[in-house]
Formats: structure tokens, sequence, C-alpha cells
């Protein structure tokens, strides 16, 4: 339980309330803490690039309609 935050500026990303269990080795979360905690650019279909929103350090994806209910996305 807690707080994920940004391993460059300690920026909060995500907390534990949103993080689910997937069949990804990676964790996975509904939602972000802030508005602004996260950057997102087009990738490609389905998923967008992911950086903090403070530094700009890599994060990952947000893949768009993958997360536990109908219409959520996974970051």
């Amino acid at each position: 339980p807690g707080i994920y935050v940004c391993a460059r500026c300690g920026y909060e990303l995500f907390s534990s309330r949103a993080k689910y269990q997937h069949s990804s080795p990676w964790p996975a979360f509904t939602e972000t803490i802030h508005e602004d905690s996260v950057a997102k650019r087009k990738d490609r279909p389905g998923a967008l690039k992911v950086s903090c929103g403070r530094c700009g350090n890599g994060l990952g994806h947000e893949f768009l309609n993958d997360g536990p209910k109908r219409g959520q996305s996974r970051f």
C-alpha cells in the first residue's frame, strides 16, 4: 500500500488504491493521482506513450480500453 512516485524526481504518479491484478508482469493502474501526474503522446493504435508529468522520465504506456472495467484504460 502507498504511493508510486517517479524514480527520477519523486513526483506522485499512482496510488495503490488504483492498482489491480493484470496478466502482464508489470504493475497495472486505472488512474493517476494528479491530473498532471503523467504526460501522454500517441505511440500506436490503442496505446499512448506515458512519461512523468514533471520531469519527462519515461514510464511506459497507457493501453486504451484495457482496464478492469469496460472503457477504462490501463497504465
